[in-house]
């Protein structure tokens, strides 16, 4: 969802500590891992909007896309992915790399589910229109 190893290691020792810190409060009626998914892809997009602000700041080594952008398994989509905003990421990627359905995206993140619809919406025209500029 980073595209950036050190990142995603970095957002997985971040969510399991806070997982463990509120451990207490998981309610043991609902299912363990989208309470824990959820964490970790609340961390990644707070990760992913961070970065945004570095490489707005100018910093281009920080730069995902820049870092991946000449990979040939990466093709098209993942350099487009990265261009998304971190909320539309979430849910493409959560919908169709880690193929939850838009009911259990909504349920994972506490979103309506017209708001994962239309996130879903949104983040495919906007990789459609990434991927034909670039093609």
């Amino acid at each position: 969802m980073v595209h950036d190893a050190a990142g995603a290691e970095d957002i997985a020792q971040e969510a399991f500590l806070a997982a463990v810190r509120a451990l207490d409060r998981f309610d043991r009626r609902r299912p363990f891992g989208p309470w824990l998914h959820r964490i970790v892809v609340n961390r990644a997009i707070d990760w992913a909007r961070r970065e945004a602000l570095r490489r707005g700041a100018g910093d281009p080594e920080h730069s995902p896309v820049a870092a991946h952008a000449d990979e040939p398994a990466a093709g098209e989509l993942m350099p487009a992915l990265t261009q998304l905003a971190p909320e539309q990421r979430a849910v493409v990627v959560l919908r169709y790399l880690l193929e939850y359905t838009p009911g259990e995206i909504a349920r994972m993140l506490e979103l309506p589910r017209g708001t994962v619809n239309s996130r879903l919406r949104r983040g495919l025209d906007r990789l459609r229109d990434l991927i034909e500029v670039e093609g």
